[in-house]
């Protein structure tokens, strides 16, 4: 088959341009990442003299200042080193600060998220005494068991229970007091100025009255103190969950650009199995890629070019200022390819995504597995952040579903025979009316045609002012 058959074969297939097919065919085994362009130009340059720096800022500024480019959104910024050169050395040492950084928030974030457990048991525990404090000070229909069990915690923790002689237990066993549990667990008053009232008329000895006096009027003063001392420390515990949780937040924050560092520090390991990419020898291999558009208000298409920057260097390490920092200065092989599209907001957008995939990975992994720790903490967690004065987005209602009627599978038959009807249909057809399909299509040619100008005018005078050949 020959190469004009191969390349018909591939238009029709992959939707692929001439110039995008005869690319395939020359450099690729496998259809290429991009997708096909209206426009490209590509320059290989291989010089020893000059750093490729240069040629990679005279492209960018020359698209802003003479084209009028605006926006630009850097996509890819991938590099590699040899692993005994200089420039390796110095990346890697770069790399382990930034993973020191990391794993030191990392710590951090596992250490309070491990303490919230903590604080939540604690605050659970403070609930459940109070739930028995606002019994009996609220007058609910339970309030006498919640009265008997503060005074049995009031016996058990504060007296020492049996092992105490002089307590309630205690005195029970001596001759003469056996009724003072009895006595003690059946008066209940709201206030200890109340005491005196409800035990004056029993009719037992004074000594037993005397000791049940005395041992009610502990007991409700405790149980005073301790309940707004519970209150008290309930709201303390809250703000001190908030800040654990603000925190961990604040951490999340932190963490997140040196992640982005880490991930652009490390070498790719294709390149470093390319066999451009010798370990013995001094070099190294960068790869950018950079999306410039000129947006202009009034107009939906924008004019966009690609630009996807490879180069192939030797780095020589220079020292930069009066410090002792070395950098390195990259000159060898420059390979650029200007790929030309007439894309609007929405094909941007999708494009951009599909490229920083990845890094969305790598951060939503750590942001997933924080949020299924913090959700293993119950509903009581998020309720507790509510009362401390975090505000929470509540979730989006879900949409009632209509009720159905006799009509429901006449209409199910007709809407799937219009969905099927409309494969195929572009969705600028069905939502544009004859006018604006024209007009469209006039936006969309005019900026075609600037695109074609100015990407072949900027790869031809590039050439011209690094004194190459141009015709």
């Amino acid at each position: 088959m020959s190469s004009a058959e191969e390349a018909k074969k591939l238009l029709e297939k992959y939707g692929f341009t001439q110039e995008e097919a005869e690319e395939y065919l020359i450099y690729a085994a496998l259809p290429t990442e991009y997708p096909a362009p209206r426009f490209r130009n590509r320059l290989v340059i291989e010089t020893e003299q000059s750093p490729v720096e240069s040629a990679y800022f005279w492209i960018i500024d020359h698209l802003r200042y003479d084209w009028g480019y605006n926006d630009y959104t850097k996509i890819t910024d991938v590099f590699a080193a040899s692993e005994h050169s200089a420039f390796f050395g110095v990346s890697e040492q770069r790399l382990a600060t930034q993973q020191e950084k990391v794993a030191g928030y990392l710590r951090g974030i596992s250490e309070m998220v491990k303490s919230l457990f903590q604080i939540i048991r604690e605050l659970r525990i403070i609930d459940e005494r109070l739930a028995y404090y606002n019994d009996t000070y609220e007058n609910r229909p339970n309030k006498l068991s919640s009265e008997i069990t503060l005074k049995g915690i009031w016996i058990d923790q504060v007296e020492g229970g049996v092992k105490n002689a002089a307590s309630v237990y205690g005195l029970a066993q001596s001759v003469g007091f056996a009724i003072l549990p009895d006595l003690f667990f059946r008066i209940r008053v709201m206030e200890p100025e109340e005491i005196d009232m409800a035990v004056e008329p029993l009719e037992f000895n004074e000594k037993v009255k005397e000791v049940l006096k005395r041992k009610l009027r502990q007991f409700y003063e405790w149980k005073k103190r301790t309940y707004s001392e519970l209150k008290t420390r309930r709201n303390f515990i809250i703000k001190y969950l908030r800040q654990h949780y603000e925190t961990i937040k604040l951490y999340m924050g932190w963490i997140k650009p040196y992640l982005r560092n880490i991930r652009r520090l490390q070498l790719d390991q294709k390149k470093l199995l390319s066999e451009q990419m010798i370990a013995a020898f001094e070099g190294s291999m960068v790869e950018i890629e950079v999306l410039c558009q000129k947006k202009e208000p009034n107009r939906k298409f924008w004019p966009t070019i690609l630009l996807h920057f490879k180069f192939r260097t030797t780095p020589s390490m220079k020292y930069v200022g009066e410090g002792y920092q070395r950098g390195p200065m990259h000159t060898g092989k420059f390979d650029l390819t200007m790929r030309g599209y007439v894309w609007d907001k929405k094909h941007t957008e999708n494009y951009i995504k599909m490229r920083e995939e990845e890094d969305i990975q790598l951060l939503s992994m750590i942001n997933e597995s924080i949020r299924e720790s913090l959700e293993a903490l119950g509903a009581e967690f998020k309720q507790y952040l509510i009362e401390g004065g975090v505000s929470f987005e509540p979730p989006p209602k879900p949409k009632p579903r209509p009720k159905p009627t006799v009509f429901e599978p006449f209409k199910a038959l007709y809407e799937g025979a219009k969905e099927f009807v409309d494969l195929g249909v572009p969705e600028m057809k069905k939502k544009e009316g004859p006018v604006d399909k024209v007009q469209m299509k006039d936006e969309i040619d005019r900026a075609a045609k600037a695109l074609k100008i100015e990407i072949y005018n900027t790869y031809k005078n590039y050439k011209k002012m690094h004194g190459m050949l141009t015709w």
